[in-house]
């Protein structure tokens, strides 16, 4: 049973210590003298362990159970609270005022401007959980080769091989920048060959769902939702437009016209750095203004749930499948785009257009700036097809080949 703060004020000593337990590893430790001390009790690379979180009444019940999940979301993250507390003090001590963590986010400001909203984010968040609590608090000219395969390495272990590989990218660019300045004097980076470290990886698609009975099945849970009605009808869009999840919970009301029944994202949000207009059916024109009546006077059409003005998070697409039944194996966010592509492919739909809708591919950057407009008349006509045949599907009707309906 969870502790209150009844059960914690009437806690008196004893003539041993002795533990009040709240939950999820928490729990209140009196000792022999009457002090009550919280502590969090987790496993960590298979050994026990405990992070002390303060002492009541300083800390009270409420700020000792935000310090616990602060830390489980450190661990879920693959890092070590303790490891983390650590870094966090080398940092705020000064033991050095060029440390790898001062160093990689000045680097870092000067270079997020110049990426999208999105691998900004994305940038600076494997630098703060896999990077900066592990040799964030040393100085940068003190670094050698092997520090940095062992940051390498833990990621490796945890089966993020791609993530492994940008890391190190991320962390030679940072020493070439220390270079440039004239604070380290070279890039132990340049030393490590990734293919004698990291083992060779499968090619692995994105987990979806592309049989038609069992899209079918997908998104009549999806219209089953009892969620959040922004999360809610971020599902019901993803497969009508099949953009990357980034592009769709960044999304903008700025960028919409339903006039012309367009959404035209910029291109500092695409994956290619070019402008993609995505033309809605008018079955996601529907889902747009159902989720306008409650977010359309702010920016994003998907805004965060706490709050803060930010978009809605990274994991909500995903933690909604879950709660669907879907596991990681077997449907992702990401998967929205897969099923489009195999089952448009089936339909007969011309592999030009839908590569296109899909803004794969690289093309002459001389034409790039018209790009966006390619195929576009044809793309309108699959969108609205591809969009009625999701309901179909949805309905449960057998359903044949459009083939060539687009082209």
């Amino acid at each position: 049973m969870p502790l209150t703060n009844i059960a914690i004020r009437n806690a008196k000593s004893v003539d041993k210590p002795f533990r009040l337990f709240d939950g999820s590893g928490l729990y209140l430790e009196v000792s022999k003298a009457g002090a009550k001390l919280w502590r969090l009790k987790y496993r960590f690379d298979g050994k026990e362990k405990r992070l002390a979180l303060g002492i009541y009444p300083d800390v009270s019940l409420a700020k000792a159970r935000e310090k616990r999940d602060e830390a489980r979301s450190l661990l879920a993250d693959g890092t070590d609270p303790s490891e983390h507390r650590k870094a966090v003090k080398h940092i705020r001590a000064g033991l050095a005022a060029n440390t790898f963590e001062v160093v990689g986010r000045e680097w870092y400001a000067k270079t997020a401007p110049t990426l999208a909203d999105t691998t900004s984010e994305k940038l600076l968040r494997r630098l703060e959980v896999d990077v900066f609590p592990w040799i964030g608090h040393r100085p940068i000219t003190q670094l050698v080769a092997a520090d940095l395969i062992r940051v390498i390495e833990r990621i490796e272990q945890r089966g993020a091989l791609d993530i492994a590989k940008r890391v190190h990218n991320s962390m030679g660019r940072i020493f070439r920048y220390a270079v440039g300045r004239g604070i380290a004097s070279r890039d132990p980076s340049r030393d490590i060959e990734l293919k004698d470290i990291l083992p060779h990886a499968d090619t692995r698609h994105h987990p979806s769902v592309t049989e038609p009975k069992a899209v079918g099945s997908l998104l009549r849970s999806i219209d089953g939702f009892r969620g959040a009605l922004t999360t809610r009808c971020a599902l019901r869009l993803a497969p009508l437009v099949f953009v990357r999840p980034g592009e769709l919970r960044h999304a903008e009301w700025a960028e919409f016209d339903f006039d012309k029944a367009e959404w035209r994202i910029p291109a500092s949000k695409m994956k290619m750095r070019e402008q993609h207009v995505v033309p809605l059916s008018s079955q996601s024109v529907r889902i747009l203004r159902e989720i306008q009546a409650v977010t359309g006077h702010g920016h994003y059409v998907f805004p965060s749930e706490r709050g803060g003005g930010r978009p809605m998070s990274e994991n909500t697409i995903n933690g909604a499948l879950r709660g669907l039944g879907y596991t990681k194996d077997e449907m992702t966010g990401h998967g929205f785009r897969s099923m489009a592509s195999t089952l448009l492919h089936e339909l007969g739909f011309p592999n030009s257009v839908i590569e296109r809708q899909l803004a794969h591919g690289e093309r002459n950057k001389v034409s790039a700036a018209y790009n966006f407009a390619e195929y576009l008349p044809d793309r309108r006509k699959m969108m609205q097809q591809w969009a009625d045949y999701l309901d179909k599907l949805k309905a449960g009707a057998k359903v044949v080949p459009l083939r060539g309906k687009a082209a």
